[in-house]
């Protein structure tokens, strides 16, 4: 509808201008236009905080519309799954994504495709206007343009691990012939990535000197680069990218659940998180639909108090504010943990729920004063992930195994653990899990080592064996081909699909 009264403005614009009217090329002082908004440095700061916007809701809990993030990055794999209500009928676009029968015109992977082309397509703005207009401080400049173009790596590196191969915009649409572009090979997809990565970093400023706290730094964009590098499995790219980012002042807190202890927000560990503040204002975090439920009022409160030694206030009466509890810790992954770990009770907890004790995500809960509206920011990259990246990249190339090992244990021994004797891939996705775990990364981590289709169809065969371990009544709760054709990519959205004829 929008190209169309375009396209009827331009037809008006036409017939007017012969009549030689050139009072037509007095633009409104009114009405905000791309051409008109982006005048000076405050105006593509606005624009910048806008292309952050669609990520709140991409990793917030949303059971059919956002939580693209978790369900996909979590909830497909063998470490999250749903706790069934089968009188709760609404969950079931996140059911079909943890069972991997999710079809094309599932809401959350198309939620997933819109939010991210959202943010391409806000970057491409502030891209193609930047160098055209002077600021007043080189410095804000610089930053701006470089976080542009990490958003825009960020958002396409997301969506070609998901989808393969896929549109590649790279300019503002103006038009009907460049909003429906043909999917461009994943390795075109890849090249892009690498280069607004690579110039990212050149641009953006160190975490130490950075203007806003949370935005993307060096340190985010080389991170990002690395972990490309790692799914390419350019190894020795990957190991440069990612040793250069420790001394840009990253480190490990004392104990795993400083990282994520919300006074200590955008700290030392954290290399890039996605922002909330707690408040009504909508930027406000909330994570209990990752409670366990349906929960009476009573059962709920309880959780609430002995996960946070008081009570927010406001706690639903009827119980939590979702029928069906989603990203509950699978059995798998809490066998997981080795004895003395102590990552275990920093991220999982038990809470009763209906009469029955389910584990939960213990992670994201800190005290707030009110019932879902938290301060909880969520990591995207954390320093921990930069030293098990960097010891992937050193164990795949000849010699470096000493150097690898140094870099796994310490994320080891910063858990409580001792030291591994030996690496291979299978220590380094085990470290990962445990390590990571709720963070997004397990679904991705199978798919990029060829694992993917093994160890579901393993887990989904523990699952159909004894489904009551899994929250289950019995097999039957189970959609047809849960578990069985294991597809490592999403179909483009069905949606998208309509409206064009490349896909």
């Amino acid at each position: 509808m929008k190209n169309i009264i375009k396209i009827s403005g331009l037809i008006v614009l036409t017939v007017m201008s012969s009549c030689g009217d050139d009072f037509l090329d007095i633009k409104s002082k009114q009405d905000l236009t791309t051409s008109t908004f982006f005048a000076n440095q405050a105006d593509f700061v606005k624009a910048l905080s806008g292309a952050y916007a669609p990520l709140r809701g991409l990793y917030s809990v949303g059971l059919n519309t956002n939580g693209g993030q978790w369900a996909m990055g979590e909830m497909a794999s063998d470490n999250t799954t749903y706790i069934l209500n089968s009188g709760f009928g609404a969950a079931t676009e996140s059911k079909d994504v943890a069972n991997l029968v999710a079809q094309s015109a599932n809401a959350i992977s198309t939620n997933k495709y819109q939010n991210f082309y959202q943010v391409i397509a806000r970057t491409n703005e502030i891209l193609s206007r930047i160098d055209n207009v002077t600021f007043t401080d080189a410095a804000i400049k610089n930053s701006v343009k470089g976080e542009a173009l990490f958003l825009r790596a960020f958002s396409y590196f997301d969506l070609v691990q998901f989808f393969g191969a896929i549109p590649l915009h790279l300019v503002p649409s103006t038009g009907l012939a460049d909003v429906a572009l043909p999917p461009s090979p994943v390795a075109d997809v890849y090249a892009q990535i690498i280069k607004d990565a690579t110039d990212a970093i050149a641009l953006l400023p160190v975490k130490s000197a950075q203007p806003d706290l949370g935005r993307a730094t060096k340190g985010a964009a080389r991170t990002l680069l690395g972990n490309v590098y790692v799914v390419l499995k350019q190894w020795s790219n990957a190991e440069t990218a990612l040793e250069a980012v420790g001394p840009d002042g990253y480190s490990l807190w004392a104990s795993y659940a400083a990282a994520f202890d919300p006074a200590n927000k955008n700290g030392k560990e954290s290399v890039f998180e996605i922002q909330y503040r707690a408040g009504t204002d909508g930027y406000a975090s909330n994570w209990t639909a990752f409670l366990p439920g349906p929960a009476s009022g009573a059962e709920l409160t309880t959780i609430m108090t002995n996960l946070l030694g008081t009570t927010p206030a406001l706690i639903p009466n009827g119980g939590t504010n979702v029928a069906q509890a989603a990203n509950i810790p699978t059995p798998d992954l809490i066998a997981a943990y080795e004895p003395g770990d102590t990552r275990l009770a920093a991220s999982i907890a038990n809470g009763t729920a209906s009469g029955k004790t389910y584990p939960f995500i213990r992670k994201l809960f800190h005290a707030h004063a009110a019932y879902g509206q938290q301060t909880d920011n969520f990591p995207v990259y954390r320093y921990s992930e930069v030293l098990l990246l960097l010891a992937e990249a050193e164990f795949n190339q000849p010699g470096k195994t000493t150097e690898a090992l140094g870099h796994l244990n310490e994320v080891r021994n910063r858990a409580g653990l001792g030291n591994a004797v030996t690496i291979d891939t299978d220590v380094i996705l085990q470290e990962r899990r445990v390590e990571l775990a709720f963070e997004n990364k397990r679904w991705l981590d199978l798919v990029r080592t060829g694992k993917a289709e093994s160890v579901m169809q393993a887990f989904g065969a523990k699952v159909k064996a004894n489904p009551t371990a899994y929250y289950l009544n019995n097999v039957n709760d189970l959609p047809a081909g849960a578990y069985t054709a294991i597809k490592t990519v999403y179909s483009l959205p069905a949606s998208e699909a309509l409206q064009s004829p490349f896909f």
